[in-house]
């Protein structure tokens, strides 16, 4: 919980899109003795796009199925025999998860990598592709009555009712009463407006704002919002909701 006289800043605006918007959350790193064909097998069982090589404390790298393709398979070597420090893609580009999504294009063509590693405090959190900032939808305008339950271990702890303002396949802004630090685990439940079944969808907090409220001669109220992160969102769900984003973007564009 924060304390009454942190401060918090405003909620980013509709328009307003970040790294951690687009971004694939989660990244599988390994070190760089790992070999190829152990390598290959976590792309396939993870479904990310790349894996980050931690070959040592400072020296890092990109394993894709680009590299393996043409440093091994093209080269008939056996991936077996290959450890993937010597397959791997340098430099790696890091960019901070709060980053305008603006920023992380002109990283990569500047740099020429279509991959960037999302931090949050140095700490790898995700990973953003070209073809994120190409095809994934930013978020939409919405207002979605939800139920915010704090996560206590593997269990459900305090419930919270919320209403979601913003949101995409990778996460959402949510109105809500409970002032919960950035990192704290929670669970969103709520349904969107078509006759489909209720989700609920687990996720980690990255930040918090204040949301004002108020036009004309009617008093300006603040209230609470926490910007969430979707953790282990199900392919089918995901589809879900960025299908839903995508048929509703044209509307939430509309709405002042």
């Amino acid at each position: 919980m924060l304390n009454k006289d942190d401060q918090r800043p405003n909620a980013p605006n509709h328009q307003s899109t970040v790294v951690a918007h687009m971004m694939t959350p989660g990244v599988v790193q390994i070190p760089g003795d790992v070999s190829v064909a152990e390598a290959a097998f976590l792309l396939e069982r993870e479904q990310m796009p790349c894996l980050l090589i931690k070959d040592t404390d400072s020296r890092f790298g990109l394993m894709t199925p680009t590299d393996i393709v043409k440093k091994v398979v093209a080269q008939g070597l056996e991936p077996d025999d290959i450890e993937v420090r010597t397959i791997m893609t340098r430099p790696v580009q890091f960019i901070e998860y709060d980053r305008a999504v603006e920023d992380a294009s002109t990283l990569m063509m500047s740099t020429g990598t279509p991959i960037l590693i999302v931090t949050k405090q140095d700490q790898p959190v995700g990973v953003l592709t070209a073809r994120d900032l190409v095809l994934s939808p930013k978020r939409c305008l919405t207002s979605i009555h939800a139920t915010i339950s704090v996560m206590d271990g593997d269990s459900f702890g305090a419930q919270h009712h919320a209403i979601i303002i913003q949101l995409s396949h990778v996460g959402a802004l949510v109105e809500s009463p409970a002032l919960l630090l950035p990192g704290t685990k929670v669970v969103l439940s709520f349904s969107l407006p078509d006759p489909t079944s209720p989700l609920t969808v687990r996720g980690t907090i990255l930040n918090e704002y204040e949301q004002t409220h108020g036009a004309g001669k009617s008093p300006m109220v603040s209230t609470p919002c926490v910007d969430i992160q979707f953790t282990d969102l199900s392919p089918a769900d995901q589809s879900r909701i960025k299908a839903w984003v995508l048929q509703n973007s044209a509307k939430s564009s509309e709405l002042p």
